[in-house]
This record gives structure tokens, sequence and C-alpha cells, in this order.
């Protein structure tokens, strides 16, 4: 029986409500992707497709993807590059203030010690370098389970893999914990309310 460590998001294809949901987050995600320098991107999480990255890589000087497993079909798209296993394992292989944008996207929740990943994030960003995430919300924590538990719509391995849910009262105090100062935050409520999205800065120098 497969578990959440054993593979990468999407690894066995995504139902239509799992594309939907992604193509919700690529749309709060391109926002930030509007001006006309190519960026160093860093994807914690990428999926087994690394579909964001592939999306955005017309805007990418580098796209970095890590996850457990990456379909061999995209390791040779320009100018992306992988890192195969746990998230954890490979934070202390990247170089500080390397990357310009750092994104997890659907990954928070399945984290045992966020606040060292959310750390490491930071150390990773360039100064005024941007950290994307977007998880769950209490609120949509019945809507997934009920998806993924009752209607088959979503992967169970992936709901009964959440550690976590967030509401902005969570998610800020871990942000602040990590070095983030609370002028550089925005968080925003989106998906009807079933997400949190946050956009923070790492302060310049």
């Amino acid at each position: 029986m497969s578990t959440r460590a054993d593979e990468a998001y999407g690894q066995h294809g995504v139902s239509w409500v799992d594309r939907f949901g992604v193509w919700l987050s690529q749309r709060a995600i391109r926002r930030h992707f509007s001006g006309g320098a190519k960026l160093d991107v860093l994807e914690l999480g990428c999926g087994y497709r690394a579909s964001l990255l592939v999306a955005l890589r017309d805007r990418l000087r580098r796209g970095v993807g890590v996850d457990f497993q990456i379909d061999p079909a995209v390791r040779d798209i320009a100018p992306l590059e992988f890192f195969e296993g746990p998230i954890e394992e490979t934070l202390p292989k990247l170089a500080d203030a390397s990357f310009d944008v750092v994104m997890l996207i659907s990954v928070l929740e399945h984290l045992s010690a966020p606040l060292t990943v959310l750390e490491s994030a930071r150390r990773l960003l360039k100064p005024g370098g941007l950290l994307l995430i977007n998880v769950p919300t209490w609120r949509g924590k019945f809507f997934l389970e009920f998806s993924a538990f009752r209607l088959g719509l979503s992967p169970k391995v992936e709901m009964d893999d959440h550690k976590m849910y967030y509401d902005k009262r969570d998610l800020w105090p871990l942000l602040i914990r990590a070095g983030f100062k609370p002028s550089r935050i925005a968080l925003s409520y989106h998906k009807f309310g079933l997400n949190l999205f946050a956009a923070a800065h790492r302060q310049n120098v």
C-alpha cells in the first residue's frame, strides 16, 4: 500500500477537482510573476510533473523543483533542474540567498516541522526575495476530506498525510518566528475561503 512518503503529488494522475484547484493556485501565483526580469525560483514539493514550474518556465532564469519523485519527461525541460527526496534533506544542499522566489504550494500542511522549513526558505531567498505559500484552511478541511473520503474525488493518501490546517492566526505567527517582518507579510483567503495564500518578502539587507 502506497503512502504519501513513497510518491510525489500527481504521480498516479489527478482528478478534475484537483486540476481545478491547481489552476486557481496558478492564477494567484502568476500575479507575482508580472515583471519582465527572469527569476531564480525554487518550488518545494513541486509534484511529480512539476506543472507549475513548467508553466512558468518562460519567466525563469533557473527553476529548481524538489519532490520525492520526478517524471523523467520533465527533467530535460530548460531551465529546470530537480532534486528527488524529502524537502528536509534537500534544503541543506541549496546555497543561501540564491532564489528570487521560493514556493510552498499545498505543501506546508504535510510537513512535520513547518517552522524549520520556513526558516530555511527565508535563508534561501535573496534580499527582497519572495516566499509564496498556499495552504488549506480549517474551513477547507471539511470539504477536502469529504471530497477524498466520501466522494473519492481527491487522493485519500494526500488527506491522510495532512498534519495541520491554517487560518491567518495560525500561519502569521509561523512566518514571524521564521524571521519575516509583519510589514512584509500579506495574507489572503481564496478558493472560496478553502485556502489561504501568503506572500512574504525577505527584508533587504
